[in-house]
């Protein structure tokens, strides 16, 4: 009889590496809609508990701006830290109230006029007063109207007319209280975190791995080094541009051109957007209130060299470009950010994306993340 060849029996068992490999690959497979899955919660999480995480997110970054000094008042000269964070934050308040006392007059009176003016300069002030006539006759005849139905509604035992309407000074007034009630909650934060905030971090540091308590520590000090650095040079050149925008705009003979030197010093924090956004402005009060062309010209073409030579040659000398962001992202991160959280999250992306950089740094695994988004 003819002999059976041996049975390979890895031909009946397959090797225990390949059922790895296979439970590898399927689990790689479910991970990726798992992961895209949790990041659109993250962002539906932050959009509709923007109230609670945005003065979380403004007292985080404040806080990173500040500790260095809260650090130096105590190692320096023994400053409690209670005391430092307190004449911090009262210093704090009390720029904002003067920013926004100085602004606010001079805005108002300027708003008033805006409309005559704009009116003038597109179709003549004759025939624009004619137009405002004729519509607010309009209204009250709409008004009469509605009130004779009312009279008429109100003899009728079961028609009834209700008039509810939600004016824009009501708006307003509700996102001011909103604003203020998250601004208090943001700096009261900030002062916690000034005081507490290193023993917290050294608190969650002693529960993490070794191996990852120092990438922590870099990330937290990197962070702070790249926040002061980013916001000391940026204010100190915006102020400097807002200086030389007010004088530019005095000279010419514009309206309240502390409003103007304010605000063109202000809009430079957005990359791009509030450049542009103060070039037309500039452009629209000049055409407005000025008579002659060329003066017309000098405010938009001032702030247009002033903020290129700060933002091509001053800027990144200071800077440098060690933690400097591709342009693309910036721009990308603005309007993200913009549509998230609205006007705070535009003036918060920047700061957002440099923190992020330095996370993306400090982690091995999104270090190729940090290479594809840098400069």
């Amino acid at each position: 009889m003819d002999e059976q060849p041996p049975v390979n029996s890895q031909e009946h068992n397959p090797p225990e590496s390949s059922d790895e490999s296979r439970r590898i690959w399927v689990s790689s497979d479910i991970a990726t809609p798992l992961y895209g899955l949790f990041t659109l919660g993250v962002l539906y999480t932050l959009y509709v508990a923007h109230e609670i995480v945005l003065p979380i997110i403004l007292a985080v970054l404040t806080s990173l701006l500040l500790s260095p000094l809260v650090k130096k008042a105590y190692r320096h000269w023994r400053i409690p830290r209670m005391v430092t964070a307190l004449v911090l934050i009262l210093v704090l308040v009390a720029g904002m109230a003067g920013l926004g006392w100085a602004v606010a007059q001079p805005a108002l009176e300027w708003a008033e006029r805006a409309p005559e003016g704009i009116s003038r300069l597109l179709v003549g002030g004759r025939e624009i007063k004619d137009k405002i006539s004729k519509v607010q006759r309009s209204a009250s005849e709409v008004e009469k109207s509605m009130e004779a139905l009312a009279d008429e509604g109100a003899s009728v035992e079961n028609n009834t007319v209700v008039l509810k309407t939600d004016s824009w000074r009501s708006k307003l007034a509700t996102k001011t209280q909103n604003g203020l009630a998250g601004l208090a909650l943001a700096l009261a934060l900030t002062y916690f975190l000034l005081v507490s905030g290193d023993r917290l971090i050294q608190n969650l540091v002693r529960q993490m791995p070794r191996g990852e308590r120092r990438a922590m520590l870099h990330i937290v000090r990197d962070s702070q080094q790249e926040i002061a650095r980013y916001l000391a040079v940026i204010g100190i050149s915006n102020s400097l541009v807002g200086i030389a925008t007010g004088v530019l705009a005095w000279a010419i003979g514009l309206p309240s051109p502390v409003v103007w030197g304010l605000l063109a010093g202000l809009t430079r924090f957005v990359p791009y957007l509030g450049v542009i956004v103060t070039i037309v402005l500039l452009a629209v009060v000049s055409a407005t209130s000025l008579d002659v062309v060329w003066k017309m010209a000098v405010a938009p073409l001032g702030y247009l060299a002033l903020t290129s030579l700060v933002g091509f040659f001053i800027e990144p000398h200071i800077h440098g470009f060690r933690m400097a962001i591709n342009p693309v992202v910036i721009f990308i991160s603005i309007f993200f950010w913009g549509w998230l959280w609205g006007p705070v999250g535009v003036l918060l992306a920047v700061p957002l994306m440099t923190v992020i950089q330095v996370v993306l740094k400090q982690i091995p695994r999104l270090r190729p993340v940090y290479k594809v988004i840098a400069r």
